[in-house]
């Protein structure tokens, strides 16, 4: 279903700008439990693409425009690591970026126009005050943790927490006090949250499904699927958004219909 998708740029497996019409296969799936045709958007992303950020913000747009018309979705954060092989205790960021980009001036530039793209999103990215690169398998394991509570919201609310402290708080979010302080800004239990991060479950899981998004096609985030359909990939206007969520939807409804 991704011929409706237009050129936007996500973050690439190792971290680098990819064209996002060529992150996602058309035949490309991950598996969804049962719910009403239509109406389940899966994001693969990870806790420190800005652009899973930025598409957040426009997600959240093209929602609010979707349910003026009366079509409700409910979503679902899914794992993908953009430095699978991160020490646990991650690296001094700015060094990293200037070996992983060529220069610091080349890192700079990149983070001025993820910084200019944020801004018109309604985004105030601090990336003076980011000083590590962090190892997100703990800020997954908190989103999926969050994902298999009673409340349908607070996953997003706990993407959201995370998202905000690294990019606009600049704080470490391979941290596990971090991620505690993240759990409880969206409405987990702090005790709980930080119970659980103590210790090693849903490690396994998180892999596993970061290899499963990767053999479903999925090789740069934020990457968006439908019913389990890839729909398309990347940070792109909230309208155009809408559009592709209302197009899927009406495509699976004939399917089915």
């Amino acid at each position: 279903m991704n011929d409706m998708m237009p050129a936007t740029v996500v973050c690439g497996p190792d971290g680098r700008e990819v064209p996002g019409d060529a992150a996602v296969t058309a035949a490309a799936t991950i598996p969804t439990p049962q719910h009403a045709v239509g109406t389940r958007i899966d994001i693969v992303s990870d806790a420190i693409c800005p652009w899973c950020y930025v598409g957040k913000r426009n997600l959240e747009g093209a929602l609010a425009a979707l349910a003026a018309e009366g079509l409700h979705f409910s979503v679902h954060w899914n794992p993908f690591q953009l430095n699978p092989d991160m020490p646990k205790e991650g690296v001094e960021r700015a060094a990293y970026r200037a070996a992983k980009f060529g220069s610091a001036e080349r890192a700079r530039e990149i983070d001025a126009r993820v910084g200019g793209a944020a801004e018109a999103a309604g985004l105030a990215f601090r990336q003076d005050l980011m000083l590590r690169t962090p190892n997100t398998i703990d800020a997954h394991r908190l989103i999926w943790f969050a994902g298999r509570q009673d409340r349908a919201d607070l996953q997003d609310a706990a993407m959201e927490t995370v998202f905000r402290a690294y990019f606009i708080e600049g704080k470490d979010i391979g941290d596990i006090a971090v991620l505690a302080d993240c759990a409880a800004s969206a409405g987990l239990d702090r005790a709980t949250v930080t119970s659980f991060l103590a210790g090693d479950v849903a490690a396994p899981e998180m892999r596993a499904a970061d290899q499963a998004a990767r053999e479903a096609g999925v090789n740069g985030v934020p990457s968006f699927f439908l019913d389990g359909y890839s729909l398309f990939s990347g940070a792109m206007p909230a309208a155009q958004m809408a559009d592709a969520f209302r197009r899927g939807r009406q495509v699976l409804e004939q399917r089915v219909g």
